[in-house]
């Protein structure tokens, strides 16, 4: 095998959610993940507002005709009701998760604690920092330091295939940490950079590689190697744990500002609605002039889309979060069946072959 093949072998397959340079991919990675939601959410119902002056322009619909507009006031009314109905079920159902019992909220309690104690006792630091952006950021550090510690132990190995897999392994892990610890470190305390930061490690195809080499190589690593990869592995356990738990943090927060703003855009969504009706209640038809009818009706209408628009900007988001981390530990459902990086053969197929 050569280092061509070594260093392929052992390129990430990680979530890599910013690692993408084509225009048309950032800006669809603006728009599901990194942009702000409200502003995402009005854009696109000045986008609705827009499109229905275009096509009437085209001649391609008409604001005279007050029966197809009353009946489709009748629709938004009801759409729009069932919408509100729909987001705040959907609060019901996490604020649900908070009615517990005094033992419960002990036992979460402990679990945060004992993970704050483990991060801690790896680190070496007095207290786990409060932010989860400065969490992170020390986890990747102590990453960073234990590959460290491999690269040092393994250059005493005899030199070899196990040997130069460790180094190319090790330096994409160092790769990935500076680049990791660079966006947490501008990252700001609840904003979704950190969360974005975290995603985007590739802590799962890690442990995959670190747990191969570990039992691939094990009778040609030293007992130091082999002792520093089991220390690099606890601290991107610690990783993935930390980061799940911000994850999880983060989607309730947002799905409960999602209900939250979903009221608040469902009153003049409703109200919109209303007036919509009653601008087709005169007999003659609009009780404004026929000049102006389409601007009015089309603004009343973007504003009767818009809790629309909120609940499609931010389940894009949330949903996009949740495919791209969908997997705990080394498991790559982005990989196809057929992609390497390893050959792995079942010991009894290998024994079986050979006589």
């Amino acid at each position: 095998m050569g280092s061509g093949d070594i260093d392929e072998t052992l390129d990430s397959y990680g979530t890599d959610v910013n690692d993408q340079e084509s225009v048309l991919w950032t800006l669809l990675d603006w728009i599901l993940l990194q942009g702000n939601r409200i502003f995402i959410t009005v854009a696109l119902t000045v986008g609705v507002f827009l499109s229905l002056l275009v096509v009437h322009a085209l001649g391609l619909i008409s604001f005279i005709n007050d029966d197809s507009l009353t009946r489709m006031v009748g629709g938004m009314i009801a759409g729009t009701f069932s919408l509100i109905t729909l987001v705040v079920s959907v609060n019901q159902m996490i604020l649900s998760r908070e009615f517990r019992s005094a033992d419960e909220f002990r036992n979460r309690l402990e679990g945060v604690m004992d993970f704050r104690h483990d991060i801690e006792d790896a680190t070496g630091v007095p207290a786990t920092p409060a932010a989860p952006a400065k969490q992170l950021e020390l986890l990747v550090r102590e990453i960073d330091y234990r590959a460290d510690r491999v690269t040092a132990a393994v250059a005493d190995d005899r030199d070899g295939t196990a040997q130069r897999e460790v180094e190319a392994f090790i330096a994409s892990v160092r790769e990935r940490t500076e680049r990791t610890r660079e966006s947490l470190d501008e990252a700001r305390f609840g904003s979704f950079n950190a969360l974005s930061s975290a995603m985007g490690y590739n802590d799962a195809w890690q442990i995959y590689a670190a747990r191969y080499l570990c039992n691939q190589y094990d009778d040609e690593l030293s007992a130091d190697t082999r002792e520093a990869l089991e220390d690099l592995l606890d601290a991107l356990r610690l990783f993935n744990v930390g980061r799940e738990h911000f994850k999880t943090t983060y989607l309730q927060r947002e799905l409960t500002r999602l209900s939250q703003l979903t009221i608040l855009f469902g009153i003049p969504s409703v109200l919109s609605a209303f007036f919509l009706g009653l601008l087709y209640a005169g007999i003659g038809g609009p009780m404004i002039s026929h000049t102006y009818t389409p601007l009015v009706a089309s603004g009343l209408i973007a504003i009767v889309f818009s809790p629309l628009a909120l609940l499609a900007a931010y389940i894009l988001r949330t949903a996009t979060v949740a495919r791209r981390t969908a997997s705990i530990g080394p498991m790559l459902p982005q990989k196809a069946p057929d992609e390497g990086p390893f050959e792995v053969h079942h010991e009894k197929e290998t024994e079986a072959s050979a006589d």
